[in-house]
């Protein structure tokens, strides 16, 4: 549905994005994460047409960006981060206007936004739809630029940042309408909300320095977080520094906390390594008779990773900036 290959973009002597390749197929629900700078926004532009590439090839539902791109601009809904409204005109007035851009045959127009303004809570309860843009909040301008992008029921839907300004159930609200909007359409969610991301999106792209620095499911990235194990356990049966030092003592075990909690003591363990080694806790707890009441292993968040990956390619690139 979306191929992108070695697409490079310069301003001037800025290289925004460099030679980056990725493919999304039918269906997906892709989140494509990146810090401020990383050329995430410029190649979420050239996929929309709203400007060129320097180098490389975009193409959408078979469609090249360059060359036939009132095709393109047909298949796609973007909704970019700062939606460009029109505030002296009323909510109707607005979406009936961009109907009409879209070429929506006009006894199918007034169907058309009945079906948005219910989809992004514009019919109730404020009814929105009959106040004018510039007098609304920045969650409701949200909502009216999502209504914009899903008029015409494109097949792709570009989304830069839909949840700024709304309130956590709205937020919640929107998540499941993007999980709910996959059934139908190729989605790509540009977002600095990583949990968001985490739970809206199956696979994901991070761009840092103009470089896609990785790519795949959300479960496969955390499990690339280069950071020790962290296994946590609860136990009972000898006082807390007595617990922590025979832990402690396991191979691979760097270093144990202990705190207090309920009767129970909580140990932390950091190991020196990726491995599960809570087969090795659960063997000394059993060899020393101890209750055991927790044992579990921390996994690495996509905040970790996201973190982990921009910092290595940000300083790759004031590396060679540097030479």
């Amino acid at each position: 549905m979306i191929d992108v290959k070695h697409l490079t973009k310069w301003y001037g002597r800025v290289l925004a994005v460099d030679d980056i390749s990725f493919h999304v197929d039918k269906g997906m629900i892709v989140g494509f994460l990146g810090p401020n700078g990383a050329g995430k926004s410029t190649t979420l532009k050239i996929l929309t047409c709203y400007q060129p590439a320097t180098r490389g090839k975009v193409t959408i539902a078979g469609h090249d960006v360059l060359t036939e791109s009132l095709e393109v601009r047909s298949d796609i809904g973007y909704m970019p981060e700062a939606v460009p409204l029109y505030p002296e005109m009323r909510v109707n007035e607005l979406l009936m206007f961009r109907a009409a851009l879209r070429d929506i045959p006009p006894a199918q127009r007034q169907t058309a936004i009945d079906r948005v303004a219910e989809r992004c809570w514009l019919s109730k309860p404020d009814n929105v739809m009959r106040r004018r843009v510039g007098e609304l909040s920045r969650g409701y301008k949200q909502r009216v630029g999502l209504a914009e992008a899903m008029l015409h029921n494109p097949p792709v839907l570009v989304l830069d940042e839909p949840t700024i300004g709304l309130d956590p159930n709205q937020i919640r609200a929107m998540r499941e309408l993007i999980q709910e909007l996959g059934a139908d359409h190729t989605i790509i969610l540009s977002s600095h909300i990583l949990a968001e991301v985490e739970q809206t999106c199956g696979d994901i792209i991070v761009i840092a320095g103009g470089r896609i620095v990785a790519a795949g499911t959300t479960e496969a990235l955390r499990k690339k977080v280069g950071t020790a194990a962290q296994i946590t356990a609860e136990l009972k049966g000898a006082e807390p520094p007595e617990l922590a030092k025979a832990v402690a003592g396991l191979e691979g075990v760097q270093r144990v906390d202990h705190s207090p909690i309920g009767g129970w003591t909580r140990l932390t363990l950091k190991c020196d390594d990726k491995a599960d080694r809570r087969a090795e806790v659960y063997r000394l707890v059993s060899e020393k008779g101890w209750q055991l009441r927790e044992l579990r292993s921390t996994v690495g968040t996509l905040e970790d990773f996201f973190v982990q990956v921009t910092y290595e390619q940000n300083m790759q690139t004031a590396q060679r900036m540097a030479q």
